[in-house]
């Protein structure tokens, strides 16, 4: 307590060290001894075998330049990744929609620096100045590694099998330069 009246300090959110993955809980042996947390739903729906809900239309629209957004693609190829290891329940398909969408901005930015170049005349004084494409790409890019280290990090947490290897997010390059190519 401060001499003002408030709390301050203490432990802050986040702080202390990282939960490890089930997984490597598993086959660690469990070293610390204590008893696993293993989500088991007895009395529940199955789930196997669901279809992948529909991803949002907007994921899909048209764009001003006339291309079709490849979110929607996004989506289903993630969605799928996620299904062949047991986790596509846990994933919300919000998240996995903004993911998609995130990822389907960055590849269109990608795509006007490409046709316009880094530079790009100022307004009033007509010198040379960085492309708005490059700056709004490496946002992009941020939103998108932070979505997918949320995704990734369900997955590592809940899955009991392997869960590394090819993902989408490894992905993600080899889209964007077929995007370039018009395919």
């Amino acid at each position: 307590m401060a001499k003002d009246g408030t709390n301050r300090g203490g432990a802050r959110v986040g702080a202390g060290a990282k939960k490890k993955p089930l997984a490597d809980k598993i086959s660690a042996g469990n070293p610390g001894g204590r008893k696993l947390t293993v989500m088991e739903f007895s009395d529940t729906a199955d789930l196997q075998g669901q279809t992948m809900p529909e991803p949002n239309k907007m994921l899909e629209a048209v764009q001003k330049d006339g291309k079709t957004l490849v979110a929607s693609e996004i989506y289903k190829s993630t969605w799928v990744w996620l299904n062949e290891r047991g986790c596509s329940t846990l994933v919300s398909p919000q998240l996995l929609e903004r993911y998609a969408m995130s990822v389907a901005r960055w590849i269109q930015c990608e795509e006007a620096v490409t046709e316009y170049g880094f530079l790009a005349k100022h307004p009033t004084t007509g010198n040379a100045i960085q492309s708005p494409y490059v700056a709004m790409g490496q946002n992009y890019m941020n939103q998108t590694n932070r979505l997918w280290m949320e995704i990734f990090q369900i997955v590592k947490e809940n899955c009991t099998g392997e869960y590394n290897g090819a993902n989408p997010q490894d992905d993600v390059m080899e889209r964007l330069l077929s995007a370039r190519k018009g395919k």
